[in-house]
């Protein structure tokens, strides 16, 4: 039991004016009582930026929601300095709220437009609280963030992802706290919106704690924050110098796997021969003692002294090798998961040059109003690694879909040559919700493998057997990810095109650490639509369209 005198005596006794975040012994349980994490305890100081990463399934978000006030700890300390504000991961609780709801301003819109009108009563005048330039901060921070032409009472379920997530920002603009906390800010933003989050990032003094699996944006961020199953790590240094950590550790922890896998062959080599002597001195004794012609009665005797002296060395090499097992499940748990794969992409039959998509002058309309400001022209080879870009709203996927034949263009021309597509979106689609994991493994074994072939390939893809019944529909998304990878290993030939829409979108650090391993694997040609230039630069990218 925490002793909260204890806790809020360190508290108040620490330089208060500088902390801005403190947890102490923070506990948190699901609703089902299956415990999160325990013992959690960070500090926050004035000023401060950081980043807070960890695995999916490690808590972040849920940590972040406690220290927002957003959720309530099953025990532990959390006091945070106000002015505060908070940006959620996901938006869909807002979709029936107003924007001037959701940022939590139209008590006080209200109030102004009320006495603005000639009523001053002193419920409005509470109401304001003297913010005579509400509106003008509104009006200033919806247009820096490009959101100029909504309105504050349109509802948030009438906008997109990136809109959503702007107006979260011009939150910060128009309520200017001196504590931010965010969860995955740029995960629908466009090259531009990213560019002026991280502007914002670099120049605000305002103290952070942000999520994210933007690895540009983690580097701007000069503490990291690790959250494990054994608590917080704290990284002295920006998402690079993190990774040089970790690949120091990674390389010790690898050696100690190595030194327990020869350490684990040694005792059983050392266990076999002790046997193997025993049992050639039992015979050897057995033989002597007949030749001696004992008594029935003292050959049962030796016998059975024999039989306890070999039981007892089996015990003894047992317990030696059964605890550097141990000690070695451990540790493998901890190896990254990335390390425990065995991806094994087949190459495309396509020879390389091929050319696969010829588009000359190619547009697209819609109310009879042309997508792109210019035609497109372009061709698509075997082998080549384009990425797609432009903003929000651009026609990325419009052209995916021209490429793919789903569409055809309202003016030019386009030539598809026969080829085997996979079209990978940012909710992995290609999913059916209704099978579990095997069922939809089997959907795509073409090569009708054995049942034990398919769970061993779900195995190499970290699905184990308490995995093979799990509902698809239940998957995080690195899962769903990891299992569409399991699937194109199934098929008879690799794809021709592999086409990728976002796919970072919602993985965390790890799990695009596979998918860029896969992908670099991969030999066809590969189209991707991302904002993650990280990502893009890793996978090989070297052709750009860029749309206008």
């Amino acid at each position: 039991m925490v002793n909260n005198a204890n806790v809020l005596w360190h508290y108040y006794s620490l330089p208060k004016k500088e902390i801005m975040i403190f947890v102490q012994n923070l506990e948190y349980f699901h609703p089902n009582k299956d415990i999160l994490f325990d013992s959690i305890n960070l500090t926050v100081n004035k000023h401060e930026k950081i980043a807070l990463i960890g695995n999916n399934g490690a808590g972040k978000s849920t940590l972040l929601k406690l220290i927002a006030g957003q959720l309530k700890a099953t025990s532990g300390t959390i006091k945070t300095e106000e002015p505060s504000y908070f940006i959620p991961q996901h938006f869909g609780q807002y979709d029936e709220l107003t924007i001037a709801q959701a940022l939590s301003i139209d008590t006080k819109l209200k109030a102004l437009s009320e006495i603005l009108s000639g009523n001053v009563s002193e419920d409005n005048m509470l109401a304001l609280d003297d913010d005579w330039t509400i509106e003008e901060r509104c009006a200033e921070a919806l247009a820096h963030w490009q959101l100029q032409d909504i309105d504050l009472s349109q509802e948030m379920g009438t906008l997109s992802g990136g809109q959503k997530t702007k107006v979260f920002l011009a939150g910060i603009n128009i309520h200017q706290p001196t504590l931010i906390m965010m969860d995955e800010p740029s995960n629908h933003l466009d090259v531009i919106g990213r560019k002026q989050l991280y502007d914002f990032i670099q120049s605000t003094n305002s103290t952070l704690l942000i999520i994210s699996h933007d690895r540009q944006l983690l580097n701007l961020l000069p503490t990291v924050y690790e959250l494990t199953r054994r608590g917080i790590t704290v990284y002295g240094g920006n998402y690079d110098f993190y990774t040089e950590q970790k690949a120091i550790a990674l390389d010790a922890m690898s050696e100690d796997v190595r030194s327990k896998e020869k350490a684990l062959r040694k005792a059983k080599d050392l266990e076999r021969e002790a046997m193997e002597r025993q049992q050639k001195l039992d015979a050897r004794g057995k033989k002597k003692q007949e030749k001696a012609g004992l008594p029935t009665i003292s050959m049962n005797t030796l016998r059975n002294n024999a039989e306890k002296s070999t039981a007892k060395m089996k015990d003894v090499h047992a317990e030696k090798t059964g605890l550097l097992n141990t000690e070695l499940k451990e540790l493998r748990k901890e190896l990254p998961d990335i390390d425990k794969m065995k991806i094994g992409f087949d190459n495309s039959i396509l020879h390389t040059g091929k050319i696969l998509v010829t588009a000359k002058e190619i547009n697209y309309q819609y109310s009879h109003n042309a997508l792109w400001q210019q035609a497109l022209s372009f061709q698509v080879t075997s082998g080549e690694r384009i990425a797609l870009t432009g903003a929000n709203g651009s026609g990325k996927t419009t052209l995916i879909k021209l490429l793919l034949g789903q569409l055809q263009p309202s003016t030019g021309t386009i030539y598809r040559a026969e080829a085997n597509n996979v079209y990978i979106d940012q909710d992995y689609s290609l999913i059916n919700n209704t099978l579990s994991v095997y069922e939809q493994a089997q959907k795509f074994n073409e090569a009708k493998l054995q049942e034990h072939e398919v769970k061993s390939r779900l195995t190499h893809f970290l699905f184990t057997k308490e995995d093979w019944d799990k509902a698809c529909a239940s998957l995080s998304g690195g899962e769903r990810m990891r299992l569409i990878l399991c699937c194109l290993t199934l098929s008879k030939q690799a794809p021709d095109i592999i086409v990728l829409d976002e796919p970072t979108n919602n993985l965390d650090i790890q799990n695009i650490e596979i998918l860029t391993a896969a992908i670099n694997q991969y030999k066809g040609t590969l189209i991707a639509i991302s904002h993650d230039a990280v990502f893009l630069e890793e996978i090989g990218i070297k052709t750009t369209i860029a749309l206008k």
